[in-house]
């Protein structure tokens, strides 16, 4: 009996989506490049905010772009480290699990096994898929909070200038925050999905994260290419922009609209792909 099964026979269950999802949550408590990815959720606000603090110390005027905003309140940390993250920070983390969950089986050689063991394959996706999805909004909110309680430490916890110059209650940008979190989260799931989709089609864990994060750096080159201006807004790089919709007054909502029906795009066309790769599969040839 796998310890799979075995586990969800403990808990009373039958083996299903939500048994697998909790057993991917288990494996993940388990696995180092779980903490690597959430390390790094910490360690780099923490390390911006020292930055911040160095420079305010031996520095007098000038500094580094959005210095003003950070100076003056420290819930502008975290959406400096939103606008900074998405070049391969957040990708790679979000990749770490998601390339790594289904061609750890592979390379562990435990697939068939699972299978074999009253699961049908539909449920073996969506349980990796949805602890895949977990763990990157984990990562993206703890990222988010170390911000917000770091910055505060460091630059007080003030009201916050929005990007249309007015000025926002420190409650109030609070929760600006955090719907920016939320928004940022729509891209990151469709970057979950590609890394899902490498990971049934490469059978490697290395591969697939990597994959994942020049697909990602990719679109962010194309981005910046001469010539190219008119694909800017229906690339996913542009999409981890959405979010700053939210900082203006009143609210734009069209890059958040469109960042939802574009990753949808992306996301659900690489899920798609992925899940039914996934059912083709010749378990039994491995």
């Amino acid at each position: 009996m796998s310890a799979a099964v075995a586990t969800a026979r403990r808990w009373g269950t039958l083996p299903g989506v939500a048994t697998v999802y909790r057993w991917e949550l288990f494996k993940l408590r388990h696995q180092k490049r779980t903490y690597l990815g959430l390390g790094a959720s910490i360690l780099v606000p923490v390390l911006f905010v020292i930055a911040v603090h160095l420079r305010r110390s031996h520095e007098r005027g000038g500094g580094f772009a959005f210095s003003d905003y950070v100076d003056k309140s420290g819930l502008a940390i975290p959406l400096v480290i939103l606008l900074f993250g998405a070049i391969w920070l957040f990708p790679l983390i979000a990749a770490l699990v998601a390339g790594d969950i289904f061609a750890s089986e592979d390379h562990n050689g435990t697939l068939k096994t699972i299978l074999t063991r009253s699961l049908e394959r539909w449920q073996l996706f969506a349980g990796k898929a949805l602890a895949a999805g977990t763990y990157a909004i984990a990562a993206i909110l703890l990222c988010g909070t170390v911000g917000v309680v770091a910055g505060s430490i460091q630059s007080g916890f003030n009201p916050l200038q929005s990007l249309s110059g007015t000025i926002v209650s420190a409650p109030r940008a609070t929760e600006l925050v955090y719907f920016s979190l939320l928004i940022y989260l729509i891209p990151i799931t469709a970057i979950v999905c590609i890394g899902l989709l490498l990971s049934v089609v490469t059978h490697n864990s290395a591969a697939a994260v990597v994959g994942t994060l020049m697909i990602s750096l990719v679109f962010q080159l194309i981005g910046i290419l001469p010539g190219l201006g008119a694909l800017q807004p229906y690339l996913l790089s542009t999409q981890f922009n959405a979010w700053q919709g939210l900082l203006r007054t009143p609210i734009d909502w069209t890059p958040i609209v469109r960042a939802i029906w574009i990753c949808a795009i992306y996301g659900l066309g690489s899920l798609f792909c992925a899940f039914v790769v996934f059912l083709r599969r010749d378990v039994a040839g491995g």
